[in-house]
């Protein structure tokens, strides 16, 4: 998976998530879409993902109107098919039935080859306590870190 051009990223979900697998899709829009997001406006906020007769949707991921688009705009909100491999989408369904599993998006991107793609992720809620540890894994790497450079400096 090359990453050209990063167009959205949903920053909370490994925060939220702990991420099992990920998988590179392609999304069905229309041509004010592709516009838009190119232009950057895509947020994925409130974004997931769900499998619905042997298909992949990706919902609440909002795409502004293109400004020039006039009659040819869609609702921002609207339903949008991921267009993933078979094999891929069966994987899918077979997280999914599992419990606590769950797909979220994880970046809207420009491939090498200019389609725009998205990286979603078969993940797994976290606990409080494990957001807790999570930050104090990262509090105490920060602060060996910040004494190495400083003992480095001689200070």
């Amino acid at each position: 998976m090359t990453i050209g051009k990063l167009l959205a990223q949903n920053k909370k979900a490994r925060h939220e998530y702990f991420i099992e697998e990920s998988f590179e899709a392609g999304i069905a829009l229309t041509g004010t879409e592709v516009k838009s997001i190119r232009m950057g406006k895509v947020s994925l906020g409130e974004a997931y993902a769900e499998v619905k007769e042997a298909e992949v949707w990706v919902v609440q991921m909002h795409v502004s109107p293109y400004e020039m688009g006039n009659r040819y705009n869609v609702d921002p909100l609207r339903r949008r098919k991921l267009l993933l491999h078979k094999r891929e989408i069966k994987k899918l369904i077979g997280y999914t039935t599992q419990k606590g599993y769950t797909l979220i998006p994880l970046k809207v991107y420009l491939n090498e080859r200019g389609l725009v793609k998205m990286e979603i992720a078969v993940a797994k809620g976290k606990k409080l306590y494990d957001k807790r540890g999570d930050a104090a894994k990262a509090d105490a790497r920060r602060d060996i870190e910040r004494a190495l450079r400083d003992r480095s400096r001689g200070e």
